[in-house]
């Protein structure tokens, strides 16, 4: 139990700082721009498909989590 409540604690401090980062800065650099993201625009309506960011935050934290096994 102790590894789980030290993994929730780390992931509630990941997400305080993505948060801040998003109040102050607006966004996070360059995810969500990156090549492979797909955005469509048309009639004033937008489509966003961000599938590089997803696939590139999904190794980070694949490499962070494997980190605490």
């Amino acid at each position: 139990m102790r590894d789980m409540g030290l993994l929730l604690v780390a992931l509630g401090i990941f997400i305080l700082v993505v948060g801040i980062a998003i109040l102050l800065g607006g966004h996070l650099g360059p995810l969500g721009r990156l090549p492979g993201d797909i955005r469509v625009v048309r009639h004033g309506m937008t489509i966003y498909f961000p599938i590089t960011t997803c696939i590139l935050i999904s190794v980070v934290l694949t490499l962070i989590l494997s980190m605490f096994r």
